[in-house]
């Protein structure tokens, strides 16, 4: 299969199509092409256009398309279709993605359009997800999918599976409950197909089944899933009660934005945002990072003015080295943070923290004597004064040592304080130890000359 690309011919025809209102021909073009780069298309529309699309094709694939799009171009859409319009696309969909529609919607229309929706069942289940926080695995899951009555037999089971499963996408697995709809474990296909019809679900299910309650974190769900790779995860209440399941393309979203998210802290830039919003948004995302950065440079500034009468004439180059010795400091903290934060993600940070500490502290002193080497000679030979280069060398080591111990100590502080340890990487790191490093350099340059 070819990777659908969009191209401005490709776009330029579309627009015509919907200018001269050629529907049988947009609709001929736009069924055959996945619903997903239809998406990509109606993102790149103005919004009469991108609504003329989604009123011409069938509910059936435009329903696909609106959870592809982007939340604005959504926004647009959906507050140029009435109601019922809304509620049409909304009844094809699984009841997660159109509880997260509905929740996107302005309030006063809410109850409108969930009263306009056909299936009275499916209404139901939208609302009941609606009570859930979104960043729980409540507010994450679907209500579709497949279950049985541990009592009942083989036969009757095979023609219930029949009848929920017309409502189900994919049936990724068979879950089997009591009375109380109380989750028991899961049902093995081949077992089913190979069992006497007359068999009771008790005597042949699998009483082992992972599965996380409602109010478990999207993260947590995600590192389950990855750790014993499943496509599918069902959710209980507090009571035990089964009442819906967590797909795999559900998680993938939330790593994806998770990644997002960290990357944008680890860059300094403290909310979520994206490069087609505001300028407004964009400053205030970025401007407390920068201030930081701001305050930080003034502190390196007032210490290294502290120092000025410290050195002779001859020994001023030590200022000269200030830019190396900063740069290393901010580069090895971000590393060991980094490294730090990504093992916090995937929980795969064993041992105490003093032993983490004692491990970096060894890496850092590793890799600071064999830089201190390399500066150490090219200082010598720059300068020929063995003094000044011992003392800028010593002075690396330190600052390499001090700034892994920052850089390692500083994300697992965070993270017991519940802290995502995210923000430590970047300008915060990089702040601090330019700080640091600063101060310990010129305080072992004095303590050598």
């Amino acid at each position: 299969m070819t990777p659908f690309k969009l191209t401005d011919e490709f776009l330029e025809h579309i627009e015509a199509l919907i200018e001269n209102q050629k529907d049988t021909d947009l609709q001929l073009l736009l069924n055959e092409i996945h619903y997903a780069d239809v998406a990509e298309i109606v993102n790149e529309l103005h919004t009469e256009n991108a609504t003329y699309l989604i009123k011409l094709l069938d509910s059936d694939k435009t329903s696909d398309i609106l959870t592809e799009l982007d939340e604005d171009v959504r926004e647009s859409i959906l507050s140029n279709l009435s109601t019922k319009e809304i509620a049409e696309e909304l009844d094809e969909l699984d009841t997660d993605d159109a509880a997260d529609i509905i929740a996107e919607l302005p309030q006063e229309i809410v109850e409108e359009v969930i009263s306009e929706l056909e299936d009275r069942e499916h209404a139901k289940d939208i609302v009941d997800l609606l009570r859930y926080d979104e960043n729980s695995a409540g507010g994450l899951m679907a209500k579709e999918l497949v279950k049985v009555n541990e009592n009942w037999n083989v036969l009757t089971c095979v023609k219930e599976m029949r009848a929920q499963a017309e409502n189900v996408t994919r049936v990724h697995s068979i879950y089997v409950v009591d009375d109380e709809e109380k989750l028991k474990g899961r049902l093995s296909l081949k077992d089913l197909l190979t069992t006497s019809t007359k068999t009771h679900i008790k005597e042949i299910y699998i009483p082992k089944v992972d599965s996380v309650s409602v109010n478990e974190k999207p993260e947590e769900i995600a590192k389950i899933m990855s750790k014993y790779d499943l496509e599918a995860i069902p959710v209980i209440d507090e009571i035990g009660r089964l009442v819906g399941r967590i797909t795999i393309d559900d998680i993938v979203d939330v790593i994806r934005e998770e990644a997002e998210k960290d990357y944008q802290m680890a860059a300094g830039i403290s909310q979520d945002v994206e490069a087609d919003d505001s300028i407004l948004d964009l400053t205030k995302a970025r401007l407390p990072w920068l201030i930081l950065g701001l305050i930080g440079g003034i502190g390196a500034f007032l210490i290294m003015g502290g120092f000025e009468d410290a050195f002779k004439k001859e020994e001023f180059v030590i200022f000269f080295f200030t830019p190396l010795i900063a740069a290393m400091a901010g580069n090895v903290g971000v590393q060991s943070s980094a490294i730090i934060v990504q093992g916090l993600a995937n929980d795969d940070l064993k041992g105490s923290i003093s032993n983490r500490l004692v491990k970096e502290m060894l890496l850092a002193a590793l890799n600071g004597v064999i830089l201190a080497i390399f500066l150490f000679l090219f200082v010598w030979f720059y300068e020929g004064k063995i003094n000044i280069a011992l003392a800028i060398s010593v002075s690396l080591v330190a600052v390499i040592i001090v700034a892994g111990l920052i850089g390692t100590f500083v994300p697992l502080f965070l993270h017991k304080r519940g802290i995502d340890p995210a923000i430590a990487t970047g300008p915060f790191i990089t702040t601090s130890n330019d700080i640091f490093g600063i101060l310990i350099y010129f305080s072992i340059a004095k303590l050598f000359l």
